[in-house]
């Protein structure tokens, strides 16, 4: 009885929350999405979303990308713009600008892009900072 219910709320809050590009479709123009998204065929143009983004290995992006996490299998090409993770498995390829919170790289990717890491950069140039003086005081003062 309590079992029943629980699972009709998890299959209700699971189908509402992703959105599927299956394999042989193709988009173009903005696409927007509060929910996670899955893409399997063609997107050409802007996406903008606040969940994660998983990129098939027959999903194709040409365009921009702003979202939080992005998964790849398949292949970008364009501006891609996160806040948190972008990972790449060994068959996804990309090509363009990206600026991410953190990256992980499987071995066999392609990553032909210009990368900017946010987050993480202000904290390693603070305690950069920091160790560079700490050295140079000695150095004076011998």
């Amino acid at each position: 009885m309590f079992s029943d219910n629980k699972k009709e709320k998890q299959m209700a809050e699971g189908s509402s929350s992703q959105n599927i590009i299956a394999q042989g479709t193709k988009v173009v123009g903005d696409f927007s999405s509060q929910g996670d998204l899955r893409i399997d065929g063609i997107i050409e143009g802007n996406i903008k979303t606040s969940g994660k983004v998983v990129v098939g290995k027959s999903g194709i992006i040409k365009g921009t990308l702003n979202g939080t996490d992005a998964y790849f299998e398949g292949k970008f090409s364009g501006k891609l713009a996160l806040s948190g993770t972008l990972t790449l498995k060994s068959s996804a390829h990309l090509e363009g600008e990206v600026v991410a919170g953190k990256l992980a790289v499987e071995p066999g990717a392609t990553f032909n892009v210009t990368c900017v890491m946010k987050g993480t950069v202000k904290e390693m140039n603070n305690g950069g900072q920091a160790i560079q003086r700490r050295k140079s005081e000695p150095e004076k003062t011998a």
